[in-house]
């Protein structure tokens, strides 16, 4: 069997040009613009591509999307002060600073200074805390982007089994509460727990964000399981995910390709998250 491939991009492309837009045309109409920063510290061509698509998906959504640039050795004072005045400039409803950033300049610090009504990545305490308890909130993008890709699929989470595999603040945690709040039964593995694919063997749904490229295969995949690949590596020039596609996609019902897959519905999540945060704050 081939599995389906579960297009990021189709997905992304949808919720965006229908949605998104027609929830913009409505704040537009309250003389609303919503409006997103980026704040880009240092060159790195990652992160730079990673920019230029969100700037691609905020025109298809219609909302104004603006890159601040600073150089690899600008202060954390200086950091600081400008997400002081972003937090405190009213046209501005969503900010998201680029990670990773030089190690002179502290993460913590950078996202606890940020608004959390403004906090459109989902990575401040306090909306990490109100995901946590259920509460209404602006969600971590990739976790987000993740549970989208499963509903365009038509998947009922509950009662299923749910393995994750990695536990990072960014994704494994947050999105293993997520199916947790859709009534799924949650595995949370890492790349130190034992015995691995026992955890995987009464999978229903597989999420991979454990940052090794390839970690699991195809022998290692229940039959007919859904699998989201959440890595992304650059190995001899060929990019791949944390599964092994070719595998895997035997043994699947559907699979997340590398690249396609995960990261156009991340930068998706952070474009509605934008328009959340305008329809609160507007």
């Amino acid at each position: 069997m081939s599995a389906k491939v579960i297009s990021g991009r189709e997905v992304a492309e949808t919720i965006l040009t229908t949605d998104l837009k027609n929830k913009v045309l409505e704040l537009n109409k309250k003389n609303i613009k919503p409006k997103l920063i980026v704040m880009l510290v240092g060159d790195m061509k990652a992160s730079a591509s990673y920019v230029a698509q969100k700037e691609k998906f905020a025109v298809k959504a219609g909302i104004e999307s603006n890159v601040m640039r600073f150089e690899a050795n600008v202060t954390e004072k200086e950091i600081l002060s400008q997400i002081d005045n972003i937090n405190n400039d009213k046209s501005i409803h969503g900010v998201i600073v680029q990670l990773p950033l030089p190690d002179h300049i502290s993460v913590t610090k950078v996202l606890n200074r940020i608004d959390p009504s403004k906090d459109v990545d989902g990575f401040t305490p306090t909306n990490v805390g109100k995901l946590f308890l259920g509460e209404e909130t602006l969600v971590s993008c990739t976790p987000k982007g993740i549970m989208q890709m499963l509903a365009s699929t038509g998947t009922d989470l509950s009662g299923k089994n749910v393995t994750v595999v990695g536990r990072s603040n960014i994704v494994g945690k947050p999105v293993a509460i997520l199916c947790l709040q859709q009534n799924a039964t949650v595995t949370m593995c890492h790349s130190r727990t034992k015995d691995l694919n026992s955890k995987l063997a009464d999978a229903d749904v597989i999420i991979v964000a454990v940052g090794i490229p390839k970690f699991i295969n195809g022998d290692q995949i229940p039959k007919g399981s859904i699998v989201i690949d959440v890595g992304i590596h650059n190995i001899d020039g060929k990019l791949c995910g944390d599964v092994d596609f070719d595998s895997a996609s035997q043994k699947a019902s559907a699979i997340t390709p590398v690249p396609g897959g995960v990261g156009p519905m991340t930068v998706c999540a952070l474009i509605e998250n934008t328009i959340i945060a305008a329809e609160r704050i507007g």
